[in-house]
């Protein structure tokens, strides 16, 4: 496949793998770390506009922390062995959610709190086998866009019709195309796999099946795909190859409340036990990343680009230093830039193509003399070109405007 993200990914330098620190864990590079920081500020502002609060917790935690959880006894054998300090056995975290409950446990909570909304981009660990391991949709640390809500029990429909519509809304602005959305229930056969009790599964189920209802958004029904703590929402989505994956989850949870023993005081002053809502909105940075340089052929958007424009000096000794002066005003606007000086101009243009830059603008005298830049032939006013590409990373366009 022409664009395997695998392939691409490494030869527009967004990524890259090294012997000496292991496979499954790609380094991200420069023009990488710049696609998967414009994505971490999208869910950030997605996440501050549904109302979460960013916190941050550790990636280690006492191996108690996941055997009351659950996690231990259920992934033992997919998490990296347990570090002896001192007293302590510490395992990297193969979830984040478990940290997020002693965060909502650090302080009481009356029901005129809730919902708690906590966010965070957070890193967890999975101890894959080497031969399922591929560029970075199957890696060992794990970048989530991850969020969970600690609400009531009449507040949780609400709570998921709001991560489902952040989830439409954030497809909508990647243009990822939704292949279907599937409700993952418990398998039956199989009840000891699951935490909780027969009631509280029909309680989540139906949570979830209010909120697709609410939206009018069909789905189908997967049992045996369901987390073992709760069912969820999945957003399915095709790869450029046509395999399926699952990008975004909403889960309802009861059972791990229960297991924390975590509370609030209702309106009668009574102990009451809150739901948490679990919500991943753009999933992992690895899968994403690799699903958008296949999606987009490795020719980002002007908001996710690593070099959303390129100029090239017609005569780098001549025009090289106003080349760089027009770069000066652009990074001024936030906007990233790059002078290409190696070679002829014919040459740097034809590698600026290569790399998929979105916009390589000539600078020769008639352009440095007036102020313009040529961009795919078109004179634009250096000006004009700085608002229309502010106004694209604003709207974060998948088109251009100038």
């Amino acid at each position: 496949m022409d664009n395997d993200h695998r392939v691409l990914g490494r030869r527009l330098g967004l990524f890259e793998t090294s012997a000496d620190i292991g496979a499954g864990l790609p380094l991200w590079l420069p023009h990488g770390a710049a696609v998967r920081a414009s994505l971490e500020q999208f869910a950030a502002e997605i996440a501050q506009e549904t109302g979460c609060r960013r916190v941050y917790t550790p990636v280690l935690a006492r191996r108690s922390l996941f055997e009351r959880s659950g996690h231990w006894d259920k992934f033992s054998a997919d998490m990296f062995p347990a570090m002896r300090v001192g007293g302590d056995e510490l395992v990297l975290r193969p979830a984040n959610c478990p940290s997020h409950v002693q965060v909502y446990a650090a302080e009481p909570h009356s029901w005129r709190d809730l919902p708690v909304r906590l966010t965070e981009s957070a890193a967890m660990f999975r101890s894959e086998l080497t031969g399922v391991l591929g560029g970075l949709s199957r890696v060992r640390q794990i970048s989530l866009d991850d969020a969970h809500v600690f609400c009531r029990p009449d507040q949780v429909v609400e709570e998921v019709v709001t991560a489902v519509d952040a989830i439409l809304r954030a497809y909508d602005v990647l243009d990822i195309e939704i292949s279907y959305i599937r409700l993952s229930g418990r398998d039956l056969r199989e009840a000891s796999a699951y935490a909780g009790s027969d009631e509280d599964w029909r309680a989540s189920e139906q949570d979830l099946l209010d909120a697709l209802d609410r939206r009018g958004l069909p789905h189908r029904r997967a049992d045996g795909e369901a987390a073992f703590y709760g069912p969820k929402i999945d957003v399915q989505v095709i790869d450029a190859a046509g395999r399926e994956l699952t990008l975004s989850t909403v889960q309802v949870d009861r059972v791990l409340p229960a297991r924390f023993d975590l509370r609030y005081t209702d309106a009668h002053g009574r102990v009451a036990r809150p739901v948490m809502v679990h919500r991943g909105l753009i999933g992992s940075m690895e899968r994403l990343v690799a699903l958008l340089i296949e999606r987009y052929e490795g020719r980002f958007p002007t908001w996710l680009a690593p070099v959303p424009l390129a100029l090239a000096p017609v005569r780098v000794d001549r025009h090289g230093t106003q080349a760089d002066a027009v770069a000066e005003r652009f990074r001024a606007a936030g906007i990233r830039v790059e002078v290409a000086r190696r070679g002829s101009l014919g040459s740097r243009v034809r590698g600026l193509q290569e790399r998929r830059v979105p916009r390589v603008a000539v600078l020769g005298d008639r352009e440095a003399a007036e102020d313009l830049l040529s961009v795919n032939g078109k004179a634009v006013a250096v000006d004009d070109l700085i608002t229309g590409m502010q106004e694209e990373i604003r709207r974060r366009s998948s088109v251009f405007l100038v």
